[in-house]
């Protein structure tokens, strides 16, 4: 099966190029309300002032994929970054791309455990939502306003993501 990408585990520091992980681990961590809540501060930057735009929060219910993913393409937003907060405890596939003279270079795949989210820094090129095994509903924070913000680029060849060893 031709361009085959390896599942990366998602860490802060190998994400970094592409965006903010959303997680608790290493948060600064205030108490408030009395002591009676946590609040993990600061998760991410929301970047989607652009012309004009403004903040959005909407669910996306992503449908399960069966292994061997096949990626065709990926898509970008110029104007805002995109957050992706599961509601659920389901691990997810985050495939993103290093920019290269316009377009998508080869992609990388890393796989969001239970208690991860992440956020797409604005101009990353990444692929559509992929959830593995359930159906999976997500908190998605991004930008609504004047402009295009959304590039999409068809490969010439696919990529397929086949399960680890180790899943």
């Amino acid at each position: 099966m031709g361009n085959q990408l390896k599942i990366e585990a998602l860490t802060k520091a190998a994400f970094a190029p592409f965006g903010d992980v959303i997680e608790t681990k290493d948060a600064t961590l205030k108490m408030i309300n009395g002591g009676t809540t946590e609040r993990f501060h600061d998760l991410m930057k929301i970047d989607v002032a652009d012309q004009n735009g403004h903040a959005i929060v909407s669910i996306f219910r992503g449908q399960p994929s069966d292994f061997p993913i096949e990626i065709k393409m990926v898509e970008r937003h110029p104007l805002g970054s995109q957050a992706f907060i599961p509601m659920g405890k389901f691990p997810f596939l985050v495939v993103v791309a290093e920019d290269k003279d316009g377009a998508p270079a080869t992609p990388r795949v890393f796989k969001a455990e239970a208690g991860q989210g992440v956020n797409y820094a604005k101009n990353t090129w990444h692929h559509p939502l992929l959830s593995l095994q359930n159906i999976c509903d997500f908190i998605v924070i991004d930008r609504s306003g004047e402009g295009d913000n959304c590039q999409e680029f068809a490969f010439e060849n696919s990529y397929f993501i086949s399960q680890n060893k180790e899943d």
